[in-house]
C-alpha cells in the first residue's frame, strides 16, 4: 500500500493545533520533529549522527502525518490546507506553513522508523525493545516488545516516556485499564505487564487496532489485552480505575465530556501529548467538569498530566 507523507513547518505554539488538524482529516498518525528534541537525543547518544538527513531550522517544528494515497487524497490535502490557513489568521499569526507531499510505500515507511528507534529503558522497569533488536534483560527489566509500524507509539517519545513513568506508579494488581487512541499499543502492553487484570485498548484507525492487537500476542499479553476501533471512548464499555490518553490536548479536552461515564471512582486520567503552552487550557476543562490536576510531568516541552476528580486528589478531602 502507498502513503502519501504530508509535512509541514511551524512554530512550536502552533504544533499541538495541526497535529489536531491532521486527524479531523483522517490522518492514522502524526509525527512531530521538534530540532531542540532531536539535538537532545544526539548529546544523549539515542539518535545516530548518520541517521539524521539534514538539520532543521532551530525555531522551526516539522509535522508530518500520513494519509492514504487514494482517490480521497486532494480533497483532504485542500481541506487540511484550509484550516490550517483558518488556524493561522484566528491567533494572529503571520508564519507562512509551507506544505510538501511525498508518496511512500509500507516497507519504506516502516525502515525509516528503524533508523531512529533503538532499545531503551524509558522508566525504572520498562524497557522497549525494537522486535527487530536483541537485548538482553536485567532481572529487574520489564521488556515490551514492540514492531510501530504504521501505527506509531514506539514508547521512547517523551510523551509516551512520561506516561509509562507514571503508570509504573499507578498501575495496581488486578485493576483495569483503557487505553485511548492506543497506537502501537505500548501503553496497554505495559499496563498489562505491570499488572493489569484487563485493559481495552482502542484506536480510531483499525490499522492501528490490528497492529497493537499483534503486538499484544507478541508480548503474551493477548489474554489481558483487548484492542479495538473507537473515537475517543465513544466504543468503550464500562468503566476503567485507570484512563490513559497520549494525544494532543483538544482531543483530551473532548474526553471530559465522557469521562464521568468511564472512569471509576478513586480512579485517574493520564493524560499526554500536550504542549506545555496547552497545559493551562486542559486544566480549565478538567476544573469545569468537576476535575482537578494531580500531577503534571514536564519533558522538552510536552506536557503530561494525572487528573482525578475533585475530593479524590491523592492527599485532597
Amino acid at each position: 500500500m502507498e502513503w502519501a507523507e504530508i509535512s509541514i513547518a511551524a512554530s512550536a505554539e502552533e504544533t499541538d493545533v495541526i497535529a489536531e488538524i491532521f486527524h479531523e482529516v483522517g490522518a492514522s498518525g502524526v509525527v512531530i520533529e521538534d530540532p531542540a528534541l532531536v539535538q537532545s537525543y544526539l548529546e544523549e547518544g539515542l539518535y545516530d549522527y548518520s541517521a539524521v538527513a539534514s538539520e532543521a531550522e532551530a525555531d522551526r517544528v516539522t509535522i508530518k502525518a500520513y494519509l492514504p494515497a487514494d482517490e480521497d487524497l486532494d480533497g483532504r490535502l485542500r481541506d487540511f490546507g484550509t484550516r490550517v490557513e483558518t488556524m493561522a489568521k484566528r491567533i494572529g499569526s503571520s508564519e507562512r506553513h509551507p506544505i510538501s507531499c511525498q508518496t511512500v510505500r509500507d516497507e519504506d515507511w516502516e525502515d525509516n522508523w528503524k533508523a531512529y528507534f533503538h532499545t531503551e529503558k524509558v522508566g525504572a522497569l520498562i524497557v522497549i525493545q525494537p522486535a527487530w533488536e536483541t537485548y538482553e534483560a536485567s532481572p529487574d527489566d520489564i521488556v515490551v516488545r514492540l514492531d510501530p509500524g504504521s501505527a506509531f507509539g514506539t514508547g521512547t517519545h517523551p510523551t509516551t516516556a512520561m506516561c509509562i513513568r507514571a503508570m509504573e506508579e499507578l498501575v495496581r494488581g488486578g485493576m483495569r485499564v483503557f487505553d485511548v487512541g492506543t497506537g502501537s499499543g505500548v501503553l496497554a502492553i505495559a499496563a498489562a505487564k505491570l499488572g493489569a487484570g484487563e485493559v481495552l485498548a482502542m484506536d480510531c484507525e483499525r490499522r492501528a487496532a490490528r497492529i497493537a492487537a499483534r503486538n499484544a500476542s507478541w508480548n503474551g499479553v493477548d489474554g489481558i489485552v483487548r484492542t479495538g476501533v473507537s473515537d475517543l471512548l465513544a466504543a468503550f464499555d464500562g468503566k476503567a480505575d485507570l484512563i490513559c490518553a497520549n494525544l494532543v490536548a483538544d482531543l483530551v479536552i473532548r474526553l471530559f465530556e465522557a469521562l464521568d461515564a468511564h472512569l471509576a471512582p478513586g480512579g485517574a486520567l493520564l493524560a499526554s501529548g500536550i504542549i506545555d503552552t496547552r497545559v493551562a487550557d486542559v486544566t480549565k476543562a478538567a476544573e469545569a467538569r468537576g476535575f482537578l490536576i494531580d500531577r503534571i510531568i514536564e519533558e522538552a516541552g510536552w506536557a503530561a498530566m494525572v487528573i482525578r476528580r475533585t475530593g479524590e486528589v491523592e492527599g485532597g478531602a
